[in-house]
């Protein structure tokens, strides 16, 4: 554990140092964002803050590379080499449309080339959890695979539209996957994991970078920080749940994560719950569904009267219930774990409601004062 935790360190400082050095490589890249109608910020920001990401993640893939507990994660295989070769693609791809807004046709097929490579390299879904399902097929495998990491690129892609709000959520995301793929760990020989590893890894990158995100950022991720986190957690459950052999594993243990196709749901519930939402809305309408609105979840939000960053928070907390329901299944009795759920969803949803509640009783006493008021005049 105390080395994870160094990775964390790590790849927080890493990133926490290199953003303000991306910033202005991104000011003179002309990698700023302009005040568009859909946008919440009111003065143009710079973009590019996956750069920094990437960097913090390199830094702290090579210095993990270096340490002995680990060397099993990077000698057994190459796929921790894989992921970070995708991850530079796909940041890369990220800058091209930071600076130039790429068509989003064009940003799709680069994603969805970028993940079959990854996935050729050796990053696939071999079996699923379904008692004895085995995926037989290569090229069925691929693109499942693929297919995977383009929805959670697009998911947390959709949702980064408030300051800290898409480092946060996969940070929640990252911390519940890494719980997770640790305790697993501790039923092999060796408690090396390279999902684990993924996992912290992400977790210190969105650290280090909300200290610079937090409202007002001084600096947004851009395209390329949210397909690179969308990416990297797509990465840590395939590594974690596609070779996975249910039969080996007690079903307590199991029970959280037994399909890795719902563990990215899971934990990335609210980015793809409106990315579903954003693509209904706007098919129904007939426009294509990357065109842009203010329906999003956080724009929701923002319209019944929170502040960004108490939209945020709340939106946080939702994130942590729905990851971290799941994982808490390792530690406590299913039933415990339901009525701690609902008393936390309750608790969520009438934070969430609040403003709303608080503005309509301010309306129905208004009313009522000038219903009052002539009475009180004629008397």
């Amino acid at each position: 554990m105390r080395v994870y935790l160094f990775i964390v360190a790590i790849a927080a400082t890493a990133t926490f140092l290199f953003t303000p050095i991306v910033r202005h490589v991104a000011i003179g890249m002309g990698a700023v964002g302009r005040v568009r109608a859909r946008d919440v910020h009111t003065i143009p920001t710079p973009r590019m803050g996956g750069l920094a990401m990437l960097l913090g993640f390199t830094v702290a893939m090579f210095v993990a590379s270096h340490i002995p507990f680990l060397n099993i994660v990077f000698h057994s295989n190459h796929q921790a080499w894989v992921i970070l070769i995708g991850a530079v693609l796909i940041c890369l791809l990220g800058i091209a449309d930071d600076c130039w807004d790429l068509d989003w046709m064009l940003k799709l097929s680069g994603q969805l080339l970028i993940s079959v490579f990854v996935a050729w390299g050796g990053l696939q879904i071999i079996s699923l959890p379904l008692g004895s399902l085995v995926i037989a097929s290569p090229s069925l495998s691929i693109a499942i695979t693929a297919f995977l990491i383009v929805v959670s690129i697009n998911a947390v892609n959709f949702v980064d539209g408030l300051d800290g709000l898409a480092a946060g959520i996969v940070a929640i995301g990252g911390i519940a996957f890494g719980i997770y793929s640790y305790v697993l760990a501790r039923t092999s020989p060796s408690y090396a994991s390279l999902a684990t590893l993924v996992d912290v890894m992400l977790v210190g990158i969105c650290l280090g970078f909300l200290l610079h995100n937090w409202h007002p950022a001084k600096l947004f991720m851009g395209d390329s920080g949210s397909m690179l986190l969308g990416y990297l957690i797509t990465c840590a459950s395939i590594v974690m749940t596609g070779r996975l052999d249910p039969a080996s594993i007690h079903a307590t243990i199991y029970l959280p994560a037994f399909m890795p196709i719902l563990l990215p749901i899971l934990v990335l519930f609210l980015p793809v719950l409106d990315m579903i939402m954003a693509i209904v809305r706007r098919l129904r309408k007939g426009q294509s569904p990357m065109h842009p609105d203010r329906m999003h979840l956080h724009h929701r939000m923002l319209a019944i009267g929170h502040t960004v960053q108490g939209a945020v928070l709340i939106l946080w907390g939702w994130a942590a219930l729905m990851a971290f329901g799941s994982v808490m299944l390792l530690f406590f009795d299913p039933w415990a774990v339901a009525i701690g759920f609902v008393v936390c969803a309750v608790a969520l949803l009438l934070a969430t409601m609040l403003p709303y509640l608080r503005r309509r009783n301010e309306d129905m006493g208004t009313v009522a004062d000038s219903e009052d008021a002539p009475a009180h005049h004629a008397k």
